[in-house]
């Protein structure tokens, strides 16, 4: 296919239906997978201890949103997805990944099962991506099916306190009829209507909630949380919360380069599925990595970075994926693949900019999850 755009005209970042609101509250906006996205509020550490000591709110709608619907769209998100979507119940939700033939993470994501119709969320960068693998697989076995790249706001709400935050909040833009956040589980999902979602789930180890929505509605959510003092959170904490808990991140810790064996995500795959790339992955799986994803803590608060070399006796042994200071451990953290002979408890050095930090090989998260 040709084009007779110019080479040299970019496409105007997209912008969420929040934005206003952003700026209004002095966020610091930068560019985000094609999105303008509010980074931070002022302070990453002071958003990344709101949300664990209390609650904060996060505007996600750069998310990809896809909605799956007739009666194939069971089998083309089995064949499209490494999770067995066949024993997914309806009102739950799990993790799920999307490979390529050579069993590389096409991305990570999470798919929600409503009474007749799926909800599907990969991160903003993938979601053509993963939006073509279902068209595909629909095409290739002819299945009745419609897929739909929907255009749905998300706010989320995560922390301790975030079943009363959003609980409080739900009635200014869903009525006094709304579902009671309280009754989810972890991982539980409930139709709000015009193919709107809540879903108990989020990226920061956390009791947490993610609502899709319209504009419109989100905009009633988001000012409901701000006057009732929910602290507004930019995706520069959303990074250092994740990476406390150890969730990878697709582009750093987990890509094409990398297939579940070596990222330790085996336990959301399901061979016999019939998924896209499963004979790659048992390849793999029967071969066993050289390598594999852990985390590593460093002693004192220089943080490592992604690209850092991992030594050990003079000899590099890892390679840095992902890395920040932990607001929580107040130490440098990250995430690494190192080989797989290094267990949890082996001391190592990082090279951060030709300095050599000392660090321990340990098995994520870095502090404890309280998701239930």
């Amino acid at each position: 296919m040709t084009t007779d755009t110019p080479t040299d005209v970019q496409t105007p970042l997209r912008r969420s239906p929040l934005h206003d609101r952003h700026v209004a509250a002095g966020a610091r906006m930068a560019e985000f997978a094609g999105w303008e996205m509010p980074i931070d509020y002022g302070s990453v550490v002071a958003e990344h201890e709101a949300v664990r000591g209390s609650g904060g709110m996060f505007d996600l709608t750069h998310l990809g949103t896809v909605a799956v619907t007739g009666p194939g769209a069971e089998q083309v998100i089995q064949r499209s997805f490494t999770n067995d979507v066949t024993t997914l119940e309806a009102g739950r939700s799990h993790y799920t990944l999307c490979l390529d033939a050579d069993a590389g993470i096409i991305d990570d994501l999470l798919v929600y099962r409503l009474d007749d119709w799926f909800l599907v969320v990969p991160n903003a960068a993938n979601t053509a991506a993963v939006t073509a693998r279902l068209l595909d697989q629909s095409r290739t076995h002819d299945d009745d099916v419609t897929i739909t790249v929907a255009t749905l706001a998300c706010v989320a709400v995560q922390g301790p306190e975030a079943v009363a935050m959003l609980t409080a909040a739900m009635p200014a833009a869903f009525g006094e009829d709304a579902p009671a956040p309280a009754d989810l589980a972890y991982l539980d999902c409930v139709s709000l209507g015009e193919a709107q979602v809540l879903s108990r789930s989020g990226y920061t180890g956390e009791v947490g909630f993610e609502v899709f929505c319209t504009g419109e509605r989100a905009g009633l959510l988001w000012d409901a949380l701000a006057e009732a003092g929910v602290t507004p959170a930019g995706l520069g904490c959303r990074d250092t919360l994740r990476l406390e808990m150890g969730y990878p991140l697709h582009g750093n810790d987990i890509s094409t380069d990398h297939t579940p064996v070596e990222a330790r995500l085996n336990w959301a795959v399901k061979p016999g599925t019939g998924f896209v790339g499963e004979d790659a992955y048992v390849a793999a799986k029967d071969a066993g990595a050289t390598q594999r994803l852990m985390g590593l803590v460093a002693e004192g608060r220089r943080p490592p970075r992604a690209g850092d070399a991992v030594m050990r006796d003079g000899q590099q042994v890892g390679t840095m994926t992902s890395g920040s200071f932990s607001p929580v451990k107040k130490v440098g953290i990250g995430m690494a693949y190192v080989d797989i002979e290094l267990e949890p408890g082996t001391a190592v050095e990082v090279d951060v900019r030709g300095k050599p930090v000392a660090a321990e090989v340990v098995r994520p998260p870095f502090v404890e999850a309280r998701t239930k």
